[in-house]
């Protein structure tokens, strides 16, 4: 009885130290994950150093910024099969090592080709990384807490979106307006040496579930077809301020061709029996695929927010590139105080925890509109303090319950290439809504002769119809499984 005892204890001691060992490589997968999204928005405030440092045309910094969105995107499904197929642990070091580098070419650029050609290559790292976050927790976690683990990364997703103008801000105050905009990518170098060195210690070497194994790895095909659709979509939408005339338009029905041939191409692999790059089955999953749609609607309006606010507060209310990000910090509290409730209560509430925060995101930006029109002068950014932290409050409930109802049903071995699909919605989603939301802003601009108030309403009240457009898919999806 004794040793049966302390054989008892031993096992308790070993579930013990596995669970912590569990939650230590999330904690490594969400802070990689924070410093690739933070990459997105860190940028947008350091754009007027980087053109009083390199001397950058509005071009160059337009691909600053687009260039990382557009690899990003490009690799996230050809990342995710990757992983799956070749071991998310190995794909995730690669990847943290090439951005890490990738990082310091960019503070090291010489001229304005150059961070270009380095913020190319950070995004391609970025894109192969993201999906081996949502991979491995797949890999790591069950029932509840994959939830909370999710919850986690939704909070993460939240806080990087929105703290990166907050963050570039202080480093751009701190080091000077002519070079402060190296240290935005200097700041990588020692998170991302000290993540890689605990992510060799602490993450998985073989996923758990090879009970399936992965056959014909190879889709080069797949992969042409699917990258060259997706940059002929997002090429027009990132690019929509800087290629003037409408042949830029051209492209979309190009894309549409060339993904309508990787679907079918697809499904061929799959009849005979080969690996496609994206199992199309994921889409037979009625929580999979309207978390997909959800995603990239809600993305289109969230994302968007942030870029015509801070152009709003620097250039038509006179803000620091500080001052602009302070002002979106209570959307980031709110979103990093919901995510971690939401990531406990989604195995609850599913898609009704999903659907109210959308009407609280929904509520949030239309208070902000009415902030704005009541406040219009340099006290905007308090007036809408308390508006952007319902709204990220809502978002906490939006993003990474989504994404946990979204996967719930995915099998382990397609985990990165289904998390690499919503990955992609989300960037083709904040694409487009940038593009519109931004051209609604730039012509209210132009029309009403510089009034920025009437030009950031306008582009917020477009945003807005994004997330009801999610919040209408929501309700319907609810009253559709009461039937």
């Amino acid at each position: 009885m004794d040793q049966a005892d302390a054989d008892q204890a031993d096992g308790g001691d070993e579930q013990r130290a596995a669970d912590r060992h569990r939650w230590q490589a999330l904690g490594v997968c969400l802070v990689v994950g924070f410093m690739t999204l933070l990459d997105i928005s860190i940028v947008n405030v350091a754009l007027p150093s980087i053109e009083k440092g390199l001397h950058a045309s509005s071009a160059e910094l337009s691909w600053v910024i687009s260039g990382y969105a557009l690899t990003f995107g490009l690799v996230l499904v050809p990342a995710g099969r990757f992983g799956d197929a070749r071991g998310r642990r190995t794909v995730f070091l690669l990847g943290l090592a090439l951005f890490t580098l990738a990082s310091a070419a960019c503070g090291l650029a010489t001229g304005p080709v150059f961070l270009v050609v380095a913020r190319l290559a950070q995004g391609l790292a970025g894109g192969l990384l993201t999906p081996q976050v949502s991979g491995l927790i797949q890999e790591l976690f069950q029932g509840a807490e994959r939830g909370r683990a999710f919850g986690l990364f939704g909070t993460t997703i939240g806080i990087s979106t929105a703290v990166g103008p907050l963050l570039g801000g202080l480093l751009i105050a701190a080091f000077g307006e002519h070079s402060g905009w190296r240290w935005v990518f200097f700041v990588n170098l020692p998170i991302g040496v000290g993540a890689f060195v605990a992510a060799a210690r602490l993450l998985p070497v073989r996923p758990r579930d090879r009970r399936t194994p992965v056959r014909g790895n190879s889709d080069p095909l797949g992969v042409l077809l699917l990258g060259a659709g997706v940059v002929a979509l997002l090429l027009p939408l990132v690019q929509e301020q800087q290629w003037h005339g409408s042949a830029k338009w051209a492209l979309i029905p190009v894309s549409l061709v060339l993904l309508t041939c990787f679907v079918l191409w697809e499904r061929r692999q799959g009849r005979r029996g080969r690996a496609p790059i994206v199992d199309l089955r994921l889409f037979r999953q009625r929580s999979y695929a309207l978390g997909a749609v959800v995603a990239l609607v809600y993305f289109a309006g969230f994302t968007a927010i942030f870029f015509i606010f801070t152009l709003y507060l620097q250039n038509g209310r006179g803000y620091s590139a500080l001052e602009a990000g302070a002002a979106v910090t209570p959307f980031a509290l709110g979103s990093a105080v919901s995510s971690a409730v939401g990531g406990r209560l989604v195995a609850r509430y599913g898609r009704r925890l999903i659907t109210l925060g959308l009407a609280m995101v929904a509520a949030g930006l239309g208070c902000s509109v009415l902030a704005v029109h009541q406040v219009p002068g340099h006290a905007a950014g308090l007036a809408t303090a308390l508006p952007l932290l319902l709204a990220g409050f809502g978002s906490g409930f939006v993003i990474a319950p989504n994404q946990t109802v979204a996967l719930s049903e995915v099998p382990v071995r397609w985990a990165g290439s289904a998390g690499g699909v919503l990955q992609t919605g989300q960037r083709i989603g904040s694409a487009t809504g940038i593009a519109a939301v931004s051209s609604v802003f730039f012509s209210r601009l132009a029309a009403s002769h510089g009034d920025w108030a009437r030009a950031f309403e306008a582009g917020v009240l477009t945003a807005l119809a994004f997330v009801v457009a999610a919040l209408v898919i929501a309700l319907v999806d609810l009253r559709t499984c009461r039937a």
